[in-house]
């Protein structure tokens, strides 16, 4: 009999997701140096930047499926459809707010010369350029890549 619990901590397609997850988010702290020539510790818990972990995570996740237990599989297709949907929201509707915060915190930056203040800005940094997340895309791939190639079918027992 098996312990739900061991098999939710010891998933290779979780662990292989997680994985990807926070590589990006530690990758996006040297990015974010490489840009900016200085160090900002938030872009480890950061939304938005180079490369998405959304995508790192969604790929790793597709890919880690289609590897292990088909890519004919329903698993497959299920997790086929939820990355291209993430990876359309992060490049689309996600960015759309990011760039309206902005232009609303333009607008309170000019409302509060005449004396209006305001609690605090709008969060700008939502969603991803194309770029940021084909690059989180690429390193799910090679994520999920690194996991099969670490653990071949029939290492890790579920």
């Amino acid at each position: 009999m098996s312990n739900p619990f061991i098999d939710f901590i010891t998933n290779r397609h979780l662990i292989t997701a997680i994985v990807g997850l926070v590589l990006a988010q530690i990758l996006k702290v040297f990015f974010d140096y490489w840009r900016t020539k200085s160090w900002t510790s938030v872009m480890l818990t950061s939304t938005g930047g180079m490369p998405s972990s959304h995508s790192a995570m969604v790929v790793s996740l597709m890919l880690s499926i289609g590897m292990y237990e088909g890519f004919g599989t329903t698993a497959f297709a299920i997790s086929a459809s939820f990355a291209l949907v993430v990876m359309h929201d992060a490049a689309g509707i996600r960015r759309a707010a990011g760039k309206q915060a902005e232009a609303l915190n333009f607008l309170f930056s000019k409302l509060e010369k005449q004396g209006i203040t305001f609690d605090h800005k709008l969060k700008e940094m939502l969603g991803h350029r194309p770029l940021e997340v084909i690059g989180g895309a690429i390193l799910g791939i090679i994520v999920a890549l690194a996991a099969y190639w670490i653990f071949p079918i029939g290492v890790v027992y579920e």
